[in-house]
């Protein structure tokens, strides 16, 4: 069993993911730091919304505490994930952080992005080391752009696309473009048609295709149905692909401690993403996924109150 580090104040994981396997977090930006606040986002509303790059967290403290994370591990994850709770772009290190996790380990690395700033020459040169580069692009207009993503004013859909079409020109790495549709939002065929012929100008190795399953910050920003996912990417053509959890098992070890921890933990009293997150120490993408894990094998379930979401253990007659 790993032994994992205490007090590591930026890694976290391994997660399970079924795009990277068994991903090893990096946070690199303070809670709900974002150029978005997207209406679907499953682990709340954005706090700080800004375009403005700043040194969040030092290259060296990520160095090392990931050479301490790792060297506890006994089986080595299958990605190093540049992610977390916020848009890891916003950090002005990044480059740098990159470049010390592929001096310190072949693990291939990936970097989870909303490709918001990706009109900059800096942030696009900053992910060149990198394997895979994962951005989301959920709509092209910029109506949709504006209702469901809920950009920093400052950014514009049209300027994103750009930076999205030149970083494929410049960056060697797997590209796999997501987007995530909500219903009512930004799944009508005139969108969707816009949206093919971006798809083609950015080139992207895959289009994976995402819905809202977990609560999102909006009780309205709702998910499609299996059906019409599809639909979409019958529409959309050969590379793109269906991600979305509903559509096949996680993989996640049964019974695992941080699962029966938190399980143990929401049949006490209802609690919050937030709360699990505080009182077990877990990171909320951790949280959220063992959440989703445990609400489809009907262990938990949650409901609304007051604008936030609450999970209970369910009672197994």
């Amino acid at each position: 069993m790993d032994k994992k580090p205490n007090n590591l104040k930026y890694i976290f994981g391994p997660v399970p993911s079924r795009r990277l396997g068994r991903s090893l977090g990096v946070d690199l930006v303070p809670y709900k730091t974002c150029t978005f606040d997207c209406i679907y986002c499953d682990i709340g509303k954005t706090t700080c919304k800004t375009t403005s790059r700043q040194s969040y967290v030092s290259p060296e403290e990520i160095k090392g505490e990931l050479e301490l994370y790792l060297s506890a591990l006994d089986k080595k994850p299958d990605y190093i994930t540049l992610s977390g709770s916020g848009e890891p772009t916003l950090n002005r290190g990044i480059g740098e952080i990159i470049h010390h996790i592929k001096e310190l380990t072949s693990i291939p690395l990936a970097v989870l992005t909303n490709g918001s700033l990706f009109s900059l020459e800096e942030v696009r040169e900053a992910l060149a080391g990198s394997d895979v580069v994962i951005p989301s692009l959920d709509a092209v207009s910029e109506v949709t752009f504006q209702c469901l993503n809920r950009p920093h004013p400052s950014l514009k859909i049209e300027d994103i696309i750009l930076g999205l079409i030149q970083f494929r020109k410049e960056y060697r790495g797997q590209i796999w473009l997501e987007v995530v549709f909500c219903r009512g939002v930004n799944d009508d065929k005139e969108e969707i048609e816009r949206l093919k012929g971006v798809i083609e100008r950015i080139h992207p190795d895959k289009v994976q295709l995402n819905t809202p399953i977990r609560p999102p910050a909006e009780e309205f920003a709702y998910p499609l149905t299996t059906h019409q996912l599809e639909e979409i990417r019958k529409q959309l053509g050969a590379q793109a692909e269906i991600i979305s959890e509903f559509t096949a098992p996680l993989g996640i070890e049964s019974n695992s401690i941080n699962e029966i921890e938190i399980l143990n933990l929401i049949k006490r009293r209802p609690c919050t993403t937030e709360d699990i997150s505080k009182a077990l120490g877990l990171h909320l993408d951790e949280v959220v996924k063992y959440l989703g894990k445990l609400v489809r094998e009907g262990r938990a379930h949650y409901r609304m109150h007051e604008h936030h979401c609450y999970y209970e253990g369910t009672l197994i007659h």
